[in-house]
């Protein structure tokens, strides 16, 4: 009896052992379609987010195949591209990106750990000045609380940097009414509105700042899919099973895409949660019934 019962044991620690060591060297892509009678003919764009450096073969040479395969229109990104960790090698994220903005317009906000090598020169060295500098030889600038129209689309792209305060463990702190505003200004209503905003904590009030489309990270879908429930388990901040974990959430008029990321940091594995590359086909709703 006990060793039919350790043989199970052992059997499922084995596929469990498995499954993480493959969910977490492997990606899917998810796709979304957001028609809006603003938005100009169609526009196709990949979104990419909390990558930590990551490498799906060689030179990210699986990740780069799969974005072209997708033929998008341009590249969105949703920060943490790096790792925010002293000594960390920023090639990783440099290399994936030198290949994209070669082929594609490129739109950066920041996430928590670009921010985070900024904010503490005597913890990080010159990280943040290196990679700047590498960025803007590609022709990447990060958008820093500014925005970007898409030419011809009537997509207005915005990307924002909030506070470390915001990215407190075990809580989330509140946010204010006007402090979106005073970072971004007001976005038109007559454009359709893209936020790239890496703590998905925050989306009500980025929908009542206006946003029409929110794209997120920062999560990582949980590290750990609950079987079945299809629930996240843990939040970056120490939080279990976060409200905002993965997948499409709506906020009133506002809609958001929270990616469950690419890469892995701190919690070094992914556990029925393989990395994800989002693509999101945007039109004026013509062809369909409009999304929003």
């Amino acid at each position: 009896m006990w060793n039919v019962l350790l043989l199970t044991l052992a059997l499922l620690g084995t596929a469990v052992l498995w499954i993480m060591i493959y969910d977490s060297s492997r990606f899917v892509v998810a796709r979304y379609e957001i028609r809006d009678r603003r938005i100009r003919g169609k526009c196709r764009m990949v979104f990419l987010s909390d990558l930590h450096n990551k490498q799906f073969g060689r030179d990210n040479v699986r990740l780069l195949k799969a974005v072209e395969e997708l033929k998008p229109d341009g590249i969105l990104i949703g920060g943490d591209m790096i790792n925010g960790k002293p000594g960390e090698k920023l090639e990783g994220a440099v290399s994936l990106l030198r290949a994209l903005a070669k082929k594609y317009p490129v739109y950066y906000a920041n996430g928590n750990h670009e921010h985070r090598i900024k904010l503490y020169p005597s913890t990080y060295g010159d990280a943040a000045e290196k990679y700047d500098r590498a960025l803007k030889e590609l022709g990447i600038r990060p958008m820093v609380n500014t925005h970007a129209q898409l030419p011809g689309v009537n997509l207005t792209i915005y990307g924002s940097e909030i506070d470390k305060y915001y990215y407190k463990r075990f809580t989330v702190p509140e946010m204010g009414p006007e402090y979106l505003s005073g970072l971004l200004g007001r976005p038109r209503p007559e454009d359709y509105t893209v936020l790239l905003a890496h703590n998905p904590d925050y989306f009500p009030r980025y929908a009542q700042w206006g946003a029409d489309l929110v794209l997120s990270g920062h999560v990582h879908g949980g590290i750990v899919r609950i079987p079945l429930w299809g629930r996240g388990l843990l939040s970056p901040n120490v939080r279990f099973f976060p409200k905002y974990d993965g997948g499409l959430y709506r906020e009133g008029g506002s809609t958001m895409i929270l990616s469950r990321g690419l890469g892995i940091h701190t919690i070094p594995f992914r556990l029925f949660n393989p990395g994800e590359l989002i693509v999101i086909d945007f039109s004026d709703g013509s062809d369909a019934g409009a999304e929003q």
